[in-house]
């Protein structure tokens, strides 16, 4: 940036009621506050100000900015508070930080025959409650970031950084995509409001950002830099709780700045819309509370934004149960971990340590592992930077062996919501590994990980993953679940279904007993007897198991019997590998095996002086020959199948080592590409400072070309 720390004070006036009331207006409220405890009161000058606060609200502008022109320029000499001591909220438990008594009792104001609310303090804290999980709230984050990538976004970074005042721990979330002007920043300090139009954006509710932060930490404070209409702004807004709660305020009040870039002198300017108090106030109030007391030092964070991007820092973090900060930065520099949140898996001793360190058990206390795969796919031009580390994308697919593909369509009311691939197998670690459960992602973005469907007895389900994108259910506000309508209802139970049948059809290719039983033994029936030697045969199915749950339309193969016989129909029920045949019909599938009934005693010349009781017991021994020809044929099937089997692992093995061996090249492509994109970006950035310089030095020269 250009002359930063000479700054041109122009006359700014920020409206009452949201944001920007002064020093001034915050001594009246503490007088007021003094009264009402007295009186039990409000005083007139109280109800003048909500008289004109309700006049902006009922003009539409509580989040405007109100233009006056004219007024004299400010001594740009600055504010500034020294103080070595942060404030800091009384209490420092994120869970019972909601105990807040302004010493007023909120009342609903009057204008103009309708009721207005104000928002007190106390719903920020409760408003965050919905975060129950602190990663929960820091992916919000990265959401925004992610959201971006649409204006530019190449990186978001996620660091640790330091007070200025008091050198305690900070959280700097960073990102350079489109930044936003101040219209945008106002909108993203309120609540209820959203810019995100695109189906794709993950953000919908325009209330995460204010419920992130405020679960991470008492305070934070926001810079945005936006390039737009060939106008360049910075703007500076502060969501503190210390601020409010210390102050006593009855109502959320948030100071901010905005600077534009003056394309004469080439520096940054105060934009053109407040008068010189209300510029003075919110100013006053960001050197008080924020983490920097001097105005160049709030003017030097934009330093390594660039011309748009948006930096935000949470200060006075949470502290966890053992009077810790919730976030441990110290355990492992180049992460951030959950302190005291690491679970010691129950597992044979042998397999402790794989339990242990398999990232479904990691996700819960390592920011850098629930990162990996907090989203399904991302582009390459973009990269988390998690202290200073580029995090590694993990696709949960390639940690599955024995891999299978299920469609899955959920209906309501008759008619086809939506059409899920879900991706099923066992982790590579199986059976060592007791983690199990499908990992659901919406809009890319993963919401439940390793969701338990079923509590698996004596084993059943161990180690069976699944991977799908739900985009036809609806997450809850804090992303971390999904609201417990009829459809998501439905996906639980076919979910169940699928580990099942996956488990019962698949679980000896990991060394357990197969329980899924063959159909039983049905005895043959004979052939008409007035078609002798007919060749009529029953139907061979085969039990594939279908993710629709079996039900397919059949596949004829016609065997043809020799001399014109007929055969029924061979009906193939394809689900997967598993296959089941029915005994008493197998021997009809390799040809030419009758069916030996009651037309066999034509072929012989009938006696007279046989008795019924005779061509009986020849029918029966008959029917017994034809019942072990058929059992035999059984085993010939199964053998034959086995070994089919064997040679489709082989073959599968095969192209899996294949497929790492892209995979691998692909990984070192993708990370050549990452580190050119970053430089492509950094000459994009020194690109975007000269064309800053460049057309500010046009206009000088335009300028002394005129007076010459």
């Amino acid at each position: 940036m250009v002359g930063l720390e000479k700054v041109d004070l122009k006359a700014i006036k920020l409206e009452k009621g949201y944001v920007g009331e002064g020093v001034q207006e915050e001594n009246r409220r503490k007088a007021q506050q003094a009264e009402v405890r007295k009186s039990g009161t409000q005083s007139k000058r109280q109800e003048s100000e909500e008289t004109r606060n309700l006049n902006a609200l009922s003009t539409g502008q509580s989040n405007s900015i109100v233009l006056e022109h004219g007024q004299p320029p400010v001594d740009d000499s600055g504010i500034s508070f020294a103080s070595t001591i942060c404030p800091a909220p009384l209490c420092r438990q994120f869970w019972k930080a909601g105990n807040y008594d302004d010493g007023l009792n909120s009342e609903t104001t009057l204008q103009n025959g309708k009721s207005y609310l104000h928002v007190h303090p106390m719903f920020l804290h409760s408003n965050a409650t919905s975060h129950k999980w602190a990663f929960g709230a820091i992916a919000e984050l990265i959401d925004n970031a992610v959201d971006e990538i649409q204006n530019g976004a190449t990186f978001v970074i996620v660091d640790k950084t330091l007070n200025p005042r008091d050198q305690s721990p900070a959280l700097l979330i960073q990102d350079n995509g489109g930044g936003m002007d101040p219209e945008a920043i106002r909108r993203c300090m309120s609540f209820g409001f959203s810019d995100k139009k695109s189906k794709a954006a993950i953000g919908q509710y325009g209330n995460g950002f204010k419920t992130s932060t405020m679960r991470l930490g008492a305070d934070v404070i926001v810079f945005s830099c936006h390039l737009g209409d060939r106008v360049m702004t910075q703007s500076i807004g502060l969501l503190s709780y210390t601020f409010l709660t210390q102050t006593g305020h009855d109502r959320i009040v948030v100071p901010m700045v905005d600077y534009e870039l003056n394309t004469i002198t080439g520096n940054m300017e105060i934009a053109h819309r407040y008068d010189k108090e209300y510029f003075m106030s919110n100013l006053s109030m960001l050197l008080q509370w924020s983490p920097y007391s001097t105005e160049a030092e709030l003017l030097k964070q934009f330093d390594d934004i660039g011309s748009h991007g948006t930096k935000v820092i949470i200060y006075n973090l949470w502290f966890s149960d053992d009077g810790n900060v919730e976030l441990d930065f110290d355990t492992d520099p180049e992460d951030i971990r959950i302190g005291g949140d690491v679970k010691k898996v129950q597992a044979n001793p042998a397999w402790r340590t794989v339990n242990e360190q398999h990232i479904a058990n990691r996700l819960h206390y390592s920011l850098r592992a629930y990162l990996s795969i907090l989203y399904l796919k991302i582009p390459e031009t973009f990269t988390i930077v998690l202290r200073g580390q580029f995090v590694e994308h993990r696709n949960l697919v390639l940690d599955l062996k024995f891999q299978e593909f299920i469609v899955y369509r959920p209906q309501t009311g008759g008619c086809k919501e939506a059409e899920v691939l879900t991706t099923i197998g066992f982790l590579k670690e199986a059976p060592h590994v007791t983690a199990h459960g499908f990992n659901i992602y919406h809009k890319n973005r993963l919401i439940l990980p390793f969701w338990p469907v079923v509590s698996y007895a004596d084993s059943r389900g161990r180690g069976v993953v699944g991977v799908l994108e739900a985009n036809f259910v609806e997450p809850t506000h804090n992303k971390q679940d999904f609201e417990r309508t009829s459809l998501f209802q439905k996906l639980e139970g076919r979910l169940k279904e699928m580990t099942w049948e996956y488990w019962d059809y698949h679980c000896g290719l990991i060394g357990y007993q197969v329980k899924k039983k063959l159909p039983p033994i049905e005895p043959p029936q004979d052939s008409s007897p007035d078609m002798p030697n007919s060749g009529i045969m029953k139907p061979v199915t085969l039990n594939h198991g279908m993710p629709n749950g079996g039900k397919t339309k059949p596949v004829t193969l016609n065997h043809g019997m020799p001399n014109g016989d007929k055969t029924k129909p061979v009906t193939l029920n394809q689900n997967h590998h598993s296959v089941s045949v029915k005994a008493a019909s197998a021997a009809a599938f390799f040809g030419k095996i009758p069916i030996v009934g009651t037309g066999l005693s034509s072929k012989r010349k009938e006696h007279g002086d046989l008795n019924k009781f005779e061509r009986m017991k020849r029918q029966a021994g008959a029917r017994a020959d034809a019942h072990n020809l058929e059992i035999q044929s059984l085993s010939t099937a199964n053998q034959l199948m086995d070994k089919e089997t064997m040679n489709l692992i082989q073959e599968n093995k095969k192209l899996h080592a294949k497929f790492l061996e892209h995979e691998k090249r692909r990984e070192d492509l993708d990370l050549k590409v990452r580190q050119l994109r970053r430089e492509l970006g950094d000459v994009q950035q020194e690109y975007d400072r000269l064309m800053v310089e460049l057309t500010s030095l046009d206009t000088v020269k335009e300028e002394e070309h005129v007076r010459t």
